[in-house]
């Protein structure tokens, strides 16, 4: 029987077991800089990780973490999320997407919002088609 879970990772261990699927969005990360940016992230910036299980085995990741701006007001930024590349488009992003949309609403946060690069045009149909999302803003980056 196929059974989908979602579960918080809190251990550099549970970490560790999603750096595979992270990899594939944030290629630009060697394991031990993956570990070190997660937990100093959840230790000052209330990082949460969480990841989609099927039959036990981590198929999609998300990370994200409660905010208040001026802007947005009280809302939750998902700074990460991605389903593993060999098995996209069968839901389980939407299913961790709809997780974060029922952690807001329980956590009394207005509205989840999210990045996306230029490039990853499937995604941006993903968010806008089958999520609902608005297209508000552009997101602009300097290197210092």
């Amino acid at each position: 029987m196929k059974t989908t879970t979602i579960k918080e990772l809190n251990t550099e261990e549970e970490f560790r077991s999603a750096f595979p699927i992270m990899q594939q969005l944030r290629t630009h990360l060697d394991e031990e800089q993956y570990i070190n940016l997660v937990k100093e992230a959840k230790e000052v910036d209330n990082y949460l990780m969480y990841a989609l299980f099927d039959n036990e085995k981590i198929v999609a990741v998300c990370g994200f973490k409660p905010m208040i701006t001026l802007y947005y007001g009280r809302f939750v930024w998902v700074c990460d999320l991605v389903t593993d590349s060999a098995i996209r488009s069968k839901g389980h992003g939407k299913q961790l997407l709809d997780f974060i949309h029922e952690w807001a609403k329980k956590n009394n946060y207005e509205s989840v919002a999210l990045s996306s690069g230029l490039a990853r045009k499937e995604a941006h149909k993903f968010y806008e088609k089958k999520m609902d999302y608005d297209k508000v803003s552009y997101v602009f980056k300097k290197n210092l």
